[in-house]
């Protein structure tokens, strides 16, 4: 490289992996944002500043906001998904959820909360719910009959979601261990009926 000639952030990056880092850049940026505690600040200026990036690589990759604002909230619904369906049993998901979704608060926040705000959420919420309810209903392999089994992990999902947003929002004075044992209890008391 020349003297005076300033390394480049992409440099050493193949020019077809430079879109995908700054999708996933401008991804991250999303998630801080769009679960920010004062709610969130979601524009396509704050969203290029934050990730250090111009409007021409956001319309790179995403159409428009909504698009985007969809985009983030898939990214922490796979990643949701992704971690229960690794899990090995019920504490051990409620464990992990808790790692991914209340030591990064954020994703809580975007998961949770950000559907409350935009509009464009309300779809994707109603597309990745059904998702979460299978995979509790696969678990709940002690009730036999399935329209029982779609009952109780809607049931079970309902409640999950009112005590982790309860948890999120500081809501619930309990602590991460008495949080973990009573979310765990509930599964474990449905998942033996």
């Amino acid at each position: 490289m020349p003297s005076g000639q300033r390394r480049g952030r992409w440099s050493g990056v193949p020019l077809p992996d430079r879109q995908a880092l700054r999708r996933d850049e401008l991804i991250a940026a999303g998630i801080a944002l769009l679960g920010s505690p004062g709610g969130p600040n979601l524009t396509v200026r704050a969203v290029c500043k934050a990730a250090g990036l111009t409007e021409r690589y956001f319309y790179e990759s995403f159409s428009d906001r909504d698009e985007y604002v969809a985009a983030v909230y898939d990214e922490v619904c796979a990643a949701a998904m992704s971690t229960l369906a690794e899990s090995e049993s019920m504490r051990d998901a409620v464990e992990r959820f808790v790692a991914l979704m209340v030591d990064d608060p954020a994703r809580g926040r975007v998961l949770l909360l950000a559907p409350e705000v935009e509009p464009v959420l309300a779809r994707s919420g109603a597309r990745w719910m059904p998702n979460f309810i299978e995979l509790l209903q696969q678990n709940l392999t002690r009730i036999t009959d399935p329209t029982t089994q779609a009952m109780v992990a809607t049931g079970l999902i309902g409640a999950l979601t009112a005590l982790f947003t309860a948890y999120l929002d500081n809501r619930l004075a309990a602590t991460r261990e008495q949080f973990i044992d009573h979310c765990a209890e509930l599964l474990l008391s449905r998942a033996v009926t």
